[in-house]
């Protein structure tokens, strides 16, 4: 199933804002989070010398990040301890002393990102999708809403050639609340001028803290969804599509 013509949600005279999650949905996250996984790998001498080659490396970081990055949208654990843990969790399972993983930790926050920063792998139909928005709709504003940190995400959309196609860009460490949180939302739509939530929509790849963090917040949310297995969630304000270009046909008025 390409998309869910159930609900064609846009309304010209309503919607003001159209916001993008950033990773895994503009951005190829995975993809280029496992590039710079790679160069740490290789370029990291204790890391090569735990792990038995860079898929064993990437398999345990990505298994401690996906759980602590789930921890953290539900403020069960800081910002701090989410960029320590999800390295030191690793290579002290591969035998490191804690003392070593934490020191080599506190680098590797550091290299990684900047390492994930440089790469520019982007989703298919990501540029033209905003293109066809800011051609068909001048008069709406596009936005980012993301709950990466600031001191990359900001540079990942300049380095992926996107920080002019946006017009405002909201981060959860702009007010140390993540989404699926509403008060995310609300601070998100003060800042694009958009305050009636009815005139916000979200199209994200997370069912939880984008689809149903909008949803919570009387935004419009269209699902994001690679895997074209889920359901769409049941609201009259939600619509599911799997691919970037099937989104806009759900963006046109019925």
């Amino acid at each position: 199933m390409v998309e869910d013509k159930r609900n064609m949600i846009y309304e010209g005279s309503r919607i003001k804002t159209v916001w993008f999650d950033l990773d895994d949905t503009l951005i190829d996250f995975r993809t280029n989070s496992r590039a710079a996984l790679r160069i740490v790998y290789d370029s990291v001498e204790p890391i090569r010398r735990l792990f038995a080659d860079a898929e064993a490396w990437t398999e345990r970081y990505e298994f401690h990040n996906h759980r602590l990055w789930d921890l953290y949208s539900r403020a069960e654990i800081d910002r701090p301890t989410l960029r320590m843990e999800r390295f030191r969790l690793p290579l002290a399972e591969a035998g490191m002393t804690d003392a070593e993983a934490r020191r080599l930790s506190e680098f590797l926050d550091t290299y990684y990102l900047d390492r994930l920063a440089e790469q520019k792998n982007l989703i298919p139909g990501t540029l033209e999708l905003i293109e066809a928005i800011r051609t068909l709709w001048p008069e709406i504003r596009i936005g980012v809403l993301s709950n990466g940190f600031a001191d990359v995400q900001y540079r990942k959309i300049r380095n992926a050639g996107l920080e002019e196609k946006i017009d405002v860009t909201v981060l959860s460490d702009d007010i140390d609340v993540n989404k699926p949180d509403r008060r995310l939302f609300e601070h998100a739509a003060r800042m694009a001028g958009s305050e009636e939530p009815d005139s916000n929509l979200l199209i994200g790849d997370n069912p939880t803290t984008d689809i149903a963090g909008a949803l919570g917040a009387g935004w419009h949310a269209i699902w994001f969804d690679r895997t074209g297995v889920a359901p769409t969630p049941a609201s009259p304000r939600c619509a599911r599509a799997t691919t970037l270009p099937a989104i806009l046909p759900l963006l046109t008025p019925r």
